[in-house]
């Protein structure tokens, strides 16, 4: 194996620590055509090689999100995979094996965090990652590679939602479904941490959680119907479409006139437009922009405390089956992460 000598950006005449090249071939969760959990298996690949602006990331951990799950049966964006075997996964956190240049910020050594480009390129459940530079940031000290590896999606999901979507702000009232799944959590966060009056849909059980991490009213959707208990909304970021119980369009009345509907799964509701449309209010779907710099700020709200990462099972890359598995069972809190390899 051989070693490369680093020297710090900032620092040229201090030594960084020594990084080792990457090896010719890793081990990756893979598919080889879309179908079940099952059609998930670990196989081994060649590394993926940068280009231009480009990192190479050793993956210690990976999360897993519903668009993985939507795209390993065939739906999400499985139509744009290159080829198979195609690794899929978004998110990441580990190691910088290689940067585009010596000066650059992020210099071998650094643990980071940020989404793959998939299925541009190859995703991050595998033990090497090729991403573009402005998709990372460094990871918050506070959290392990594994919490870390729960936030790039669905907080900067959430992020463009809550802030650049809605606009949050003091007095402003916002209606959250599946407050507590992976977007929802952070949403919920985002809202309250600037002002907005929250309200929230989850189950009971996640009821107290959800009002520690800061909704003002937590609807339990098992026993209430939302719309009678919830009326001129500024704002509804809707998570679930009309997948469960015509959620999206029931959600169309309890906004205020002139208001804003977020649709945000994909395929969950077509006609979400032309319906907003006739009743008077906004609407407008979201995509999650893997934006480095909205990552690093969400990181430093994550290490000072006023942001929260929920992790709620853990599995190992070759368990990457079971986890999707776990995802499509629909009541997951919070995220769910693979770990790929040692700290």
């Amino acid at each position: 194996m051989r070693f490369r000598p680093l020297r710090s950006a900032t620092a040229p005449e201090a030594v960084a620590e020594l990084v080792p090249d990457p090896p010719a071939e890793m081990r990756a969760a893979v598919i080889d055509e879309t179908g079940e959990p099952s059609a998930l298996h670990t196989a081994v690949v060649p590394v993926p090689s940068p280009v231009l602006s480009e990192v190479l990331v050793r993956v210690v951990a990976a999360g897993v999100n519903p668009i993985d799950a939507k795209t390993r049966a065939g739906r999400g964006v499985s139509a744009a995979i290159g080829g198979f075997p195609a690794v899929l996964g978004y998110d990441f956190s580990g190691i910088v094996v290689r940067s585009p240049y010596e000066a650059h910020p992020l210099q071998p050594g650094t643990a980071v965090f940020g989404m793959s480009a998939f299925p541009r390129t190859g995703g991050a459940y595998a033990e090497y990652v090729v991403v573009p530079s402005l998709s990372v940031a460094r990871k918050p000290s506070s959290l392990s590679h594994v919490e870390a590896a729960g936030v790039p999606l669905a907080a900067l999901t959430a992020w463009g939602l809550v802030v650049e979507t809605a606009h949050a702000h003091e007095g402003q009232r916002i209606l959250i479904h599946a407050g507590s799944g992976g977007v929802g959590h952070f949403a919920v966060q985002f809202a309250a941490y600037f002002g907005a009056h929250v309200t929230a849909t989850a189950s009971g059980a996640n009821a107290p959680w959800l009002r520690e991490l800061g909704a003002a009213v937590v609807i339990d959707y098992t026993t209430t119907r939302f719309e009678d208990v919830v009326s001129n909304v500024d704002v509804v970021i809707d998570l679930v479409g009309n997948v469960r119980e015509n959620t999206g369009t029931r959600s169309l009345g309890v906004l205020r006139p002139g208001g804003l509907l977020i649709e945000v799964p994909t395929g969950g509701w077509e006609g979400y437009a032309d319906a907003a449309a006739e009743a008077g209010v906004r609407a407008t779907s979201y995509k999650v922009i893997p934006d480095g710099g909205a990552l690093a700020t969400i990181g430093r709200l994550l290490d000072s405390g006023s942001v929260q990462v929920y992790i709620d099972r853990v599995f190992d890359l070759g368990e990457a089956a079971a986890a999707h598995a776990e995802i499509e069972h629909g009541h997951t809190r919070g995220k769910v992460v693979l770990r790929v390899s040692d700290d």
